[in-house]
């Protein structure tokens, strides 16, 4: 999404930054996982391929992805210009993305919410309930650019219903279950507001490139 393709949210356990093409290498790698393939519903691309559906990704309106790196080294205090020569010595760990689908104006508008933790060393430390909050906080937020914000009562997430981690992390950040799908074998969960807590936020700083 042009949006946010020099949007960087700062946090200090995980850094959100645009989909750019020198994380197409890395995560066509992650992609070539079975497992993965199977969590995200995707299909094997070629290194190729997925350097073309980096720059579709980018253009398209509908598609908003941020590429997630770890935060823990990173000087989030550092006021210096944010590159992408700095940032690359973050390790890379995953992806978080939101789907518009339909026009807004639409009754059935909806905005499906996906992430993936793609390296297991970062997995189950938190990071992608972390993670979730900075994206949903900062797609929501009046002060974000066309197309968004997006209302919360059209969030979306759709999971797999043996996935129980996934599911209790959305219910975490407010969602419900709002449909069982058992041709799919997937739970939908909508936004709800049932969080106890706001979503935190983090530091929004523009990509100097």
């Amino acid at each position: 999404m042009r949006a946010n393709e020099k949007t960087v949210i700062v946090h200090p356990d995980v850094v959100l930054v645009p989909y750019r093409t020198e994380h197409v290498a890395k995560y066509h790698e992650w992609m070539t996982s079975a497992e993965l393939r199977e969590l995200t519903a995707s299909e094997p691309l070629t290194l190729e391929e997925e350097y073309e559906m980096q720059r579709k990704w980018q253009m398209d309106e509908d598609k908003l992805t941020f590429i997630l790196l770890s935060g823990t080294s990173f000087n989030a205090r550092d006021d210096a210009p944010l590159t992408p020569e700095r940032l690359s010595g973050l390790p890379m760990i995953g992806d978080v993305n939101l789907f518009l689908k339909g026009a807004p104006d639409e009754e059935d508008f909806e905005v499906e919410v996906e992430i993936m933790i793609a390296e297991p060393a970062y997995r189950r430390r938190g990071i992608a309930h972390t993670a979730l909050q900075l994206l949903l906080s900062y797609a929501t937020a009046s002060s974000s650019p066309s197309p968004l914000p997006v209302p919360k009562e059209k969030l979306v997430a759709r999971i797999g219903d043996k996935n129980e981690p996934s599911i209790r992390l959305f219910e975490k950040l407010g969602f419900a279950i709002t449909k069982r799908v058992p041709v799919f074998e997937e739970v939908e969960l909508r936004y709800a507001g049932t969080n106890q807590t706001p979503w935190i936020s983090g530091a929004v700083r523009t990509l100097a490139v």
